[in-house]
């Protein structure tokens, strides 16, 4: 294997905020015939440490970064009063941590609160955009079940009698369910439980429970952004790869069906997996996500 393909871990000042990030494949190429860059951001409760397995293998097709968002994983996590945790913002500090990397466009993966970021990195600059890759992160009411009801509640008034109808998340039980939740015994004890114990430990620092919480308020500017992320679709295209664990007890598996509406360049792959689909089939994800991306690169470029 080259150097190159294996993964770097480092730290970088952006705003004034310490971003942990991963790194494989070739960081010095540049100009029109350089390998393309993957972006692959995680989402609750997880890190980059998500993309731990499928980084060397998709260093063959191009670049690949996987930062820790602020608050996750080694990436710095400030208090409410010190951060605005809301996505927009995320994706302000996201874009500012491309510039300082020098990357221009991409890939980008997408998964559970990496959606969101994603998305606002998608429908702001549409032309640096190079494809999808959707793993199990929702963009449209399809994948919203009754198991967001509560949350629903609580959007459009977020009583104290409403959060208290809301289900027990943010404890170590809840990230240990983000893993486990809906797997049958097959496919439950391929889980290794030091994933939920290093995503319960960074997200117990002082003050990131409520950093946390101010997250899932702001879902629901998500939510209201539907209408927009489906024109974006329809108007730019973007090829677009989903790979999705079918017992994910958070986004129903309907969810795939709101991308093959509108996307052209579409290609879809669902797994007997969970909503950490990447923790059991990583062998399967980066074999058809390293074809994408050479398939799409390798296509004449789309003006829109």
């Amino acid at each position: 294997m080259k150097v190159t393909s294996k993964p770097r871990h480092r730290t970088i000042d952006v705003d004034g905020l310490e971003i942990f990030y991963r790194e494989a494949g070739d960081s010095d190429a540049s100009g029109d015939s350089s390998p393309p860059c993957v972006l692959l951001l995680h989402g609750f409760p997880s890190s980059s440490h998500l993309f731990r397995h499928v980084m060397s293998p998709l260093a063959s097709v191009g670049r690949v970064v996987a930062p820790d968002l602020p608050g996750f994983g080694f990436s710095a996590s400030p208090g409410v009063d010190g951060y605005e945790y809301t996505f927009a913002h995320l994706a302000d500090t996201v874009e500012a941590f491309l510039e300082r990397i020098g990357v221009d466009r991409f890939f980008v993966y997408l998964h559970d609160f990496g959606a969101p970021v994603g998305y606002y990195l998608a429908t702001r600059h549409p032309e640096r955009i190079l494809g999808l890759i959707v793993q199990n992160g929702n963009a449209h009411d399809d994948g919203l079940g009754s198991q967001w009801d509560s949350a629903r509640a609580f959007w459009a008034d977020p009583s104290e009698e409403n959060r208290a109808r809301l289900p027990e998340w943010l404890s170590y039980e809840g990230v240990r369910d983000e893993y486990v939740s809906g797997l049958p015994d097959r496919v439950r004890v391929l889980q290794p439980p030091e994933s939920w114990h290093l995503d319960w430990g960074r997200m117990s620092r002082p003050g990131n429970l409520e950093a946390q919480f101010e997250l899932f308020r702001d879902y629901a500017s998500h939510v209201a952004r539907f209408d927009e992320i489906a024109d974006y679709h329809r108007t730019h295209q973007p090829p677009c790869l989903v790979l999705w664990g079918r017992h994910d007890t958070y986004f129903d598996l309907a969810e795939i069906m709101g991308y093959a509406r509108v996307l052209d360049r579409l290609e879809m792959h669902v797994y007997d997996a969970g909503h950490m689909l990447l923790e059991t089939h990583w062998p399967e994800c980066a074999a058809v996500t390293g074809e994408f991306v050479s398939d799409v690169t390798a296509e004449p470029p789309l003006h829109t």
